[in-house]
């Protein structure tokens, strides 16, 4: 394998990510042939095929499997190197790959477009995944650094809070229980729940708050997207539980109304989160600076005019 090139190891673990060659081809601005191209000849230096082809389906072979670990410590150990290096020059460039939980993609986007006036030279990339899918990329060092809320336990992190993130039950504007001054919890039991996927942070808040509340709520739908599931209480298909940051439009234009619910709204962290184990690189740590000291104020001014009025209950 010593004629591998790391174009090649790039080309494999696109293809390994989606699947797919087309998919592969696009996220990397190639043509389908030439992706095609560099697969046949990184299995003829490895000597095995990687993938499995039946039609349009993609699979990876054992072979494909055990590479792609190794591809991808290759790759990141790169990035590493492409790091230390631009430490030593103090150099703001390259490309930072930023990773957000998906309610993040509400504000996070208004705050790059700041962040790239002060640093032009910085290509950014975002991904975005549940919570679950986060700690992945994290592990598997598929991000530089990542916005999100709970803050992992499960790998060894630096986690630093930028900003208050409150959570709120939210219904159709025409819903009974607006009649209710502030609903307590156990006024919530009639009623059917949409609700973010298992795995997800606003899921995981909700079942804490539901818990303590010894409530189970009435789940009728269970999806993947807040856009979804805006749509659906729109519809008047049940109440649900969501971040205030996804609510922006629509509080503004009346289509989703707060419920005051008794012991809310829950106010989380959002934090930048990184691997201990990972050296950021200049970019990575303008963008780390850059939320912690500007993210919490847009915030404030974006969203504070929708958060209830503290009462005396």
């Amino acid at each position: 394998m010593k004629n591998t090139t790391f174009r090649q190891l790039r080309v494999f673990t696109e293809v390994a990510k989606y699947l797919s060659f087309a998919r592969a081809a696009e996220a990397l601005h190639l043509t389908p042939p030439a992706v095609t191209m560099q697969i046949k000849e990184l299995e003829g230096h490895v000597g095995l095929p990687l993938f499995d082809r039946q039609g349009r389906q993609v699979s990876l072979t054992t072979a494909g499997e055990y590479m792609l670990v190794y591809a991808r410590k290759m790759l990141a150990t790169l990035k590493d190197a492409e790091d230390a290096a631009a430490r030593l020059q103090r150099l703001e460039v390259g490309t930072l790959t930023i990773g957000m939980v998906s309610t993040a993609k509400y504000f996070l986007p208004r705050l790059l477009t700041q962040f790239r006036q002060e640093h032009s030279g910085i290509e950014i990339k975002l991904v975005e995944g549940n919570r679950a899918e986060l700690l992945r990329m994290l592990q598997g060092n598929e991000v530089d650094i990542a916005v999100m809320g709970r803050p992992p336990t499960e790998l060894a992190t630096r986690t630093e809070p930028f900003a208050a993130h409150p959570h709120m039950f939210v219904a159709p504007p025409d819903h009974p229980l607006l009649k209710v001054g502030h609903p307590t919890t156990e006024q919530l039991r009639p009623y059917s729940f949409i609700v973010r996927e298992r795995g997800s942070g606003t899921r995981a808040a909700m079942e804490k708050f539901m818990n303590a509340h010894r409530l189970e709520p009435r789940v009728v739908m269970e999806m993947t997207s807040n856009e979804t599931i805006k749509q659906a209480i729109m519809a008047g298909m049940g109440l649900s539980f969501l971040s205030l940051h996804t609510l922006g439009l629509e509080l503004e234009k009346g289509l989703i109304v707060v419920l005051d619910v008794e012991g809310t709204p829950i106010v989380r962290a959002w934090n930048v989160v990184h691997t201990l184990s990972k050296m950021l690189s200049p970019a990575a740590e303008a963008f780390r600076y850059f939320m912690l000291e500007n993210a919490e104020s847009q915030l404030a001014k974006q969203y504070g005019a929708h958060m209830p009025l503290p009462s005396n209950r």
